[in-house]
């Protein structure tokens, strides 16, 4: 089962920060699951208005973060659904998305909550997607990675010079 052994995080001290979230169009019923549950979440964190953009689809998810990151948010979650079919696509799109995701937080030091659901059949990710009836809420759990990131990274000194 996904998400077995996964951390309790709590998080305080976060009502301040800006946060984006850029969620993919593709798989609407998925999608509108893992929106819900990352603006469930800042909500419970106390991030009132956060950013929410939408793109096509996760393939894009990579240049709406960095262009959000760039632009002064203190975390960005991306949000979106791949299920496999009958082509490599699902590889490609799948390492494109992750390998693209993790260059902007590398590159930019500002978290990315990675919410991309990967999945072999579409009862899968719905099974993920914080709607009723879901065992698990990974747009939930994207915010609160990102965000928890976002927190510790603030008590990172600056190198003396």
């Amino acid at each position: 089962m996904s998400g077995k052994g996964a951390p309790e995080i709590s998080v305080r001290d976060s009502g301040d920060l800006r946060v984006a979230v850029v969620a993919a169009l593709w798989h609407e019923k998925i999608m509108d699951g893992l929106v819900d549950g990352a603006l469930r979440a800042l909500r419970e964190l106390g991030i009132a208005e956060p950013t929410l953009i939408r793109v096509p689809g996760s393939f894009e998810l990579p240049v709406a973060a960095k262009v959000l990151a760039d632009r002064g948010h203190d975390a960005v979650v991306a949000l979106g659904v791949v299920v496999r079919g009958g082509t490599p696509h699902f590889e490609y799109v799948c390492q494109g998305v992750t390998e693209g995701l993790t260059r902007v937080a590398v590159d930019t030091g500002i978290p990315v909550g990675f919410g991309v659901l990967t999945c072999d059949t579409e009862e899968q990710a719905l099974d993920r997607a914080g709607l009723e009836g879901s065992r698990e809420d990974k747009g939930h759990e994207a915010v609160t990675a990102a965000v928890a990131t976002a927190v510790t990274l603030r008590t990172v000194a600056e190198p003396s010079r």
